[in-house]
């Protein structure tokens, strides 16, 4: 019943991985769109966590650059660069959840019945990381002078919110797991007749 327990949870672990990964690669976390006239394209400018593109240029650009972290921006981009580096270490400890994974699926009883004391955490760790990775951006959006009227938190965002979520409901159903399910083929004590 475990094994089926923890390949249920890898699925979702794999899941919310991709979505992780998809929220870095995709420069959709703060948009813009503002309307041209009627038969003009809309003006579109989109950051991500490491580029800022727009559709005025046509191209995606390095972001944040050293121009654009000077002054009173320097908090900008310190927040900035945190949330990129939260994002990229969520992903360096979700390969750790992989191997962990692995590790627990092909492993004994013993590994079964007690990976949940690496795997919680590990999931817990990448969840908490995404979060305040996901918390930065919203507080950049709603309290940086860059972001006015008209400015959107977008995909990226989403899906690192949905990521972390999915990682935390995975993270207490494998504590829970842990404590409801009986334990695997358990043996029975012979009384000692002495």
């Amino acid at each position: 019943m475990r094994r089926i327990i923890y390949g249920i949870s890898l699925w979702a672990f794999l899941l919310a991985a991709a979505l992780t990964i998809s929220s870095i690669a995709l420069p959709n976390w703060i948009t813009y769109t503002a309307p041209t006239s009627d038969r003009a394209r809309p003006v579109h400018v989109s950051y991500g966590l490491h580029k800022r593109c727009s559709s005025i240029s046509g191209q995606c650009l390095p972001f944040p650059q050293s121009e654009d972290c000077l002054g009173e921006d320097r908090a900008f981009c310190s927040m900035w660069r945190s949330t990129g580096f939260l994002m990229n270490f969520a992903v360096v400890v979700e390969l750790a959840c992989l191997v962990a994974y692995v590790t627990v699926l092909v492993g004994g009883r013993m590994s079964r019945e007690d990976g949940w004391k690496v795997l919680s955490p590990l999931l817990a760790l990448c969840a908490v990381g995404q979060a305040v990775a996901m918390a930065l951006v919203a507080y950049l959006y709603d309290n940086d002078n860059r972001f006015f009227v008209g400015w959107e938190l977008d995909k990226s965002w989403i899906l690192c919110t949905v990521s972390w979520s999915v990682l935390t409901i995975n993270a207490v159903s494998v504590i829970l797991a842990r404590f409801c399910l009986p334990a695997e083929d358990d043996y029975e004590l012979i009384p000692d007749e002495q």
